[in-house]
């Protein structure tokens, strides 16, 4: 039966829904706390523990490393399983995996647990977002859900460094991975009372080469990003992209021979679920770079510690928060698509404040430009995610939400890789090498913003000045670059925004085809 056919569509949400709202919003809080918090607590935990420079990066980048590539898979196996079973079990897996990493007395059975953490963590995103999809059957309560479920993600990543902060003025490093332990045992104590439970009838048999398949072509698209932005396009980026990219052909080929594919290519069909997973991508590849590039602003151009530029950050993770919740009540009073296309706008506009920025600009400048930008995302985030899981059939949700979760992490990764590298290419061609360097400290200086402040240490304090100086106008001209570019990409997303992304007859032809 066709999902537009479904007389479900016209319940609206009780007590039950909105308290089961509420609890799906604590795995999404603190699996964003646990991305962010961490940064603070690794000096502490390294000194502890005695890591090398690479087991570091390790702890760091092998939690996203595997939620990104275990998401497609996970929203398969809760359209099979049962999205609160699912869920149950990953909750559970993702506090056993907590405790061991607090207690963790070497770095190999750290990174080990932080490996699992980031695989029970790929249960729970597409597990909520699904299970909202089938709890809210009215479409502005629907809407509203995911609202609220997008602030709570994004919340938990803007006040994760403050509330690591605050844990270590108190506890040791452990206690930024406990607690999650609450949660999740809330989580198993009353989630089997107010979540449904919800399977496809009709699953077909699991293909377990799909899964490796997806893991060989996710994983190393991430790490490809991840190192080009770190290191540039070399041998070890372009080769785990070729990698990424066979493999991704070797899967999407394997989907179309199987009568009960990992990924049905068929959602694809539904105009909404195509166009707005592309929107999706591409605006969360401008966001990526942004952020990236804000966080360099305030803690190197302009002196501020980490938790001071957190600080600095929390009005702009405060005005997302309110565009996300405000967008329903936007989208309808003016529909979705003109309140999408009205948020990319807004967006533009502050990325073309960032392009005006100046090394003299000050902290104000970038918060006031990362707020415009913020101001803007939340009809993106909202809209498109609403849009997305309301194209796919009930049955094929979690894998809809594991899609939207994809896009917007390989679309973070993409941004920083590739907007990232266009503000470091500005940065080198425009530094000026000032007199009174040695040779290493200038070619570290003009590598990168944070080269010049590592060289500037220890240098007499007009040679360090004027050095700092350079290094903060070459930095301008990059972010400024990155500023037009992204205003362009917001405006052009605007376009295809009103131009294609809209549920027509060819739509609901396809989900009835999809579905029947």
């Amino acid at each position: 039966m066709s999902a537009l056919n479904d007389p479900t569509t016209s319940l609206r949400a009780g007590p039950r829904e909105w308290l089961g709202l509420a609890l799906l919003a604590l795995p999404v809080t603190i699996l964003a706390l646990d991305m962010t918090a961490l940064h603070l607590a690794l000096p502490h935990l390294s000194a502890d523990l005695g890591t090398t420079s690479t087991q570091q990066l390790w702890i760091l980048d092998i939690y996203g490393f595997l939620i990104a590539g275990f998401l497609i898979t996970m929203g398969t196996v809760g359209d099979r399983i049962g999205r609160r079973r699912l869920l149950m079990v990953g909750g559970a897996a993702f506090a056993a995996a907590s405790v061991i990493a607090a207690y963790s007395p070497t770095p190999e059975l750290l990174i080990a647990s932080r490996a699992l953490l980031g695989i029970a963590g790929a249960t729970l995103m597409p597990s909520t977002l699904s299970l909202i999809r089938n709890m809210f059957h009215d479409e502005k309560q629907r809407a509203f859900a995911i609202a609220v479920w997008t602030a709570c993600f994004m919340g938990g990543t803007a006040i994760g460094p403050l509330v690591g902060g605050a844990l270590l003025e108190w506890f040791w490093w452990g206690s930024v991975f406990l607690m999650a332990v609450p949660v999740m045992a809330l989580l198993l104590a009353v989630g089997p009372f107010v979540l449904p439970e919800y399977r496809a009838p009709s699953p077909g048999r699991f293909d377990l080469p799909s899964v490796a398949l997806s893991l060989l072509a996710i994983l190393p698209f991430v790490f490809a990003f991840k190192e080009a932005a770190k290191n540039g396009w070399g041998l070890p980026a372009v080769a785990a992209l070729a990698a990424g990219a066979f493999f991704g052909w070797v899967f999407l080929r394997r989907q179309r021979t199987l009568e009960a594919p990992l990924l049905d290519l068929g959602l694809f069909r539904f105009r909404a679920f195509s166009v707005g997973l592309a929107v999706l991508l591409v605006g969360a590849l401008t966001q990526g770079a942004f952020l990236l590039l804000i966080a360099q602003y305030l803690q190197v151009a302009q002196g501020l510690s980490p938790l001071e530029a957190g600080m600095r950050m929390l009005p702009h993770a405060v005005a997302g928060v309110v565009s996300l919740l405000l967008t329903p009540a936007l989208a309808n009073r003016f529909g979705p698509r003109p309140t999408l296309a009205g948020g990319l706008l807004v967006s533009a506009a502050g990325y073309l404040v960032v392009s005006q920025v100046q090394p003299d600009s000050g902290s104000l400048f970038g918060m006031a430009a990362a707020i415009v930008v913020m101001l803007g995302s939340g009809p993106l985030m909202t809209l498109v995610t609403t849009m997305v899981i309301a194209a796919a059939p009930k049955e094929k949700s979690g894998s809809a939400a594991s899609l939207t979760e994809t896009c917007s992490e390989l679309g973070l990764a993409l941004g920083v890789a590739t907007l990232g590298a266009v503000g470091t290419a500005v940065y080198r061609s425009g530094f000026t090498v000032p007199d009174g360097l040695t040779e290493q400290a200038a070619a570290a200086a003009a590598d990168s913003l944070a080269g010049a402040a590592s060289a500037a240490e220890g240098l007499p304090a007009e040679t360090a000045a004027a050095l700092m100086e350079a290094a903060r106008t070459a930095f301008a001209s990059g972010l400024s670059a990155v500023g037009y570019i992204s205003a362009a990409v917001a405006v052009l997303l605007t376009v295809a925004t009103l131009l294609f992304l809209k549920v027509g007859d060819e739509d609901r032809a396809a989900r009835a085809e999809n579905t029947n």
